[in-house]
């Protein structure tokens, strides 16, 4: 009887999901992603999320970076204000804030290089105004698409001999 009753709410979790996801499922992978160059290394990250946000809803993520690795971050949202998503990274032990793409003239891709190893908390924040009208969504909701990006940092300077 333990067994049917965990299968049933396995099921009943894994059906809310996929209705879930039929909304905004995979809008990371589909609109945030940027042109490669050839040479670019860049690598899909599953901490990647995409989600249904309504208008001026903030909403955080908790990921782990490693040290020697590079981090590209790119958020993009449907909505018709430009595609532009506020966002700010902070240390998680220490609540530092790292980086705010207000003050980087709302830059919606953020590349950077990590020294060590520790978590950090990406905040977003979909900002008030009109969306595309859409029979499957509410008109004051939009997907939004967090693409979380690794490559090993290149060595930099003389090689050992």
């Amino acid at each position: 009887m333990k067994y049917v009753i965990t299968i049933i709410f396995a099921a009943l979790i894994s059906t809310s999901v996929f209705s879930q996801a039929g909304v905004c499922g995979q809008f990371h992978k589909k609109y945030c992603v940027l042109e490669k160059a050839k040479n670019e290394k860049w690598q899909y990250n599953a901490q990647s999320k995409s989600g249904l946000f309504n208008q001026g809803m903030t909403s955080k993520l908790r990921c782990v970076i490693y040290k020697g690795m590079d981090y590209r971050i790119s958020v993009c949202c449907e909505t018709v204000l430009g595609d532009k998503v506020n966002y700010k990274i902070f240390d998680s032990r220490t609540n530092e804030l790292l980086f705010d793409n207000t003050a980087a003239e709302d830059t919606q891709v953020f590349e950077f290089q990590s020294v060590s190893t520790r978590q950090l908390v990406i905040e977003v924040m979909v900002p008030q105004g009109a969306t595309e009208k859409d029979k499957h969504k509410a008109t004051d909701a939009a997907c939004v698409g967090l693409l979380i990006e690794h490559k090993i940092t290149d060595k930099q300077g003389f090689s050992q001999y």
